[in-house]
Formats: C-alpha cells, sequence, structure tokens
C-alpha cells in the first residue's frame, strides 16, 4: 500500500469482506488508534469539542473511512452534516484512499439556525465531474445519517454497527442482496458474522486521521482575501488563519506572506 503520510500517525486498518451468499460487502475497523491521533491535533491547536459534539465528529469520522474503504481508491469524499441537536452544528469530515486518510471538525459559529438537519455530500475522482448531493434526516445519530444517505442518495441499504473498543462495522448491499437478511440484522448477530456467515476477504486499506494542511496551502486562501480584509488580519503583523478542514490553527507574518504573494503573483 503505496501512501505519503507522517511515519508516526497510527494507521487503521479496514477489511473489506464478501458476503456470499448474501451479497453484501462488509468493512470492519477499530479507530483507537485514528482517535488517539485525532486528539492529539487538538491539543497541538489549542482546541476541544464538547460533548456530545466531540463524538458525533469522531462517529462521523469513523463513518467516511469505512464509506471510503468500500468505495474505488481514487474517490474522495467531504460531507457536511447540519445537525439541530443539541445545538445548531455543522459535523465536517473529509477523506480520501490515495492517501489514506480522513480529516473533520465541528462549525458551532455562523451556523445556519433554522431548516431541517442535512446531510450533504460531495464526491471527487479524476477526470470526473464532482458529484453533490443533499438529502434531510432525522436527529444527531451520524451512523443513522449515513444509513439514510446511503439509502436516499445511493439507493442502496446500508447498516453500521458499533462494536466494543472502539470497532465499527459496515454491511452494504450489493446486487441480488438478501436485503431482508440485512435489514433484520442485530448486533448480536454480527457479533458472530465471521462464524455464522462465509466472508471473503477482498482486501486491507490504512486510514489515518490527517488533513495535510500548512500555512503555505493556506496562502492562496488568504491572498484571495480583499484588501480591507487584509489589513484587518494583519493589524498586529501576525495573521492567525484557521484550517477549514481540521481547525489547525496557523500564524503568519505579513512579511511572509507579502513574500509568498510576490513569488506566487
Amino acid at each position: 500500500m503505496s501512501q505519503m503520510l507522517e511515519p508516526d500517525l497510527s494507521v487503521v486498518d479496514l477489511r473489506s469482506c464478501f458476503v456470499r451468499k448474501r451479497n453484501a460487502l462488509l468493512v470492519r475497523g477499530r479507530f483507537s488508534p485514528l482517535y488517539l491521533d485525532y486528539y492529539l491535533h487538538l491539543m497541538q491547536h489549542g482546541l476541544q469539542n464538547a460533548e456530545p459534539l466531540d463524538q458525533m465528529l469522531k462517529d462521523a469520522l469513523a463513518a467516511l473511512a469505512l464509506h471510503l474503504c468500500s468505495r474505488p481508491q481514487d474517490e474522495g469524499c467531504a460531507w457536511t452534516i447540519h445537525v439541530k441537536e443539541p445545538q445548531r452544528a455543522n459535523v465536517f469530515v473529509t477523506g480520501s484512499t490515495r492517501p489514506g486518510r480522513v480529516a473533520g471538525r465541528v462549525f458551532t459559529e455562523d451556523v445556519r439556525q433554522e431548516g431541517e438537519a442535512m446531510f450533504i455530500a460531495q464526491t471527487t475522482r479524476p477526470d470526473q465531474a464532482p458529484r453533490q448531493s443533499m438529502i434531510e434526516f432525522f436527529g444527531s445519530d451520524m451512523l443513522k445519517a449515513v444509513e439514510t444517505f446511503y439509502t436516499t442518495s445511493e439507493q442502496r441499504l446500508t447498516r453500521f454497527f458499533r462494536l466494543e473498543d472502539e470497532e465499527f462495522v459496515q454491511i452494504s448491499a450489493e446486487p441480488d442482496c438478501d436485503e431482508q437478511w440485512l435489514s433484520e440484522l442485530t448486533l448480536e448477530q454480527v457479533l458472530e458474522i465471521e462464524t455464522t456467515e462465509h466472508l471473503t476477504l477482498l482486501e486491507t486499506r490504512g486510514y489515518v486521521f490527517e488533513c495535510g494542511c500548512s500555512i503555505e496551502r493556506l496562502m492562496p486562501i488568504i491572498m484571495r482575501l480583499p484588501q480591507d480584509d487584509l489589513d484587518h488580519i494583519f493589524a498586529d503583523g501576525v495573521a492567525q488563519i484557521t484550517c477549514p478542514r481540521c481547525g489547525a490553527v496557523f500564524r503568519t507574518p505579513k512579511e511572509s506572506f507579502e513574500q509568498w504573494r510576490s513569488a506566487n503573483s
């Protein structure tokens, strides 16, 4: 598996298996290492997500990684999940398989204060037009939200299961799937599925919590700002820039920005 990732990041191995006779795809993995790097990221940048938004983001990261593992390797995804409970917020997650990484953050400021809970999915692949879908869902359960996205937008029955020790399982219908079996599947049955069903291992993919952002990559965003806004953020000579994808905080002197702008104008 070829990936350009930081060597000290903890890789979560996700296994995808075909459930024979049921015609379903099963993906599973334990996300403890990825969550550890997520919390280290928060500590590094002085960030903190209040409960239960923190758990909602973690669930969305796990669901996205499982989703990516079931998709073509050159596909990238970004989900914006607008929830009304426990407060109006946007849970944003994004990721890819080449390299295998996911990242995300929670927005609680400047969030729309009306309307239903929404799930907005954007999917990209090289040499293809981006795809976007938008659906409504109920509640604030991220796993249920993704299941609704699959049923409504992907038109494919999918179930998510939360196991112990931060392990998750996704089972999705393939053509000619035994959908009655899938719809009635219980957590207890999932725990025993490797002994009760015939599983064929398809592949293993690795994912980490990593955005890949840097001050150099954020410079183009700064350069697009109007001059009045530039004067404001550099009022004390140093701008503080927040990554829109993971919330990482970077600081850059005005002199460094001007040098970059001159070199890239």
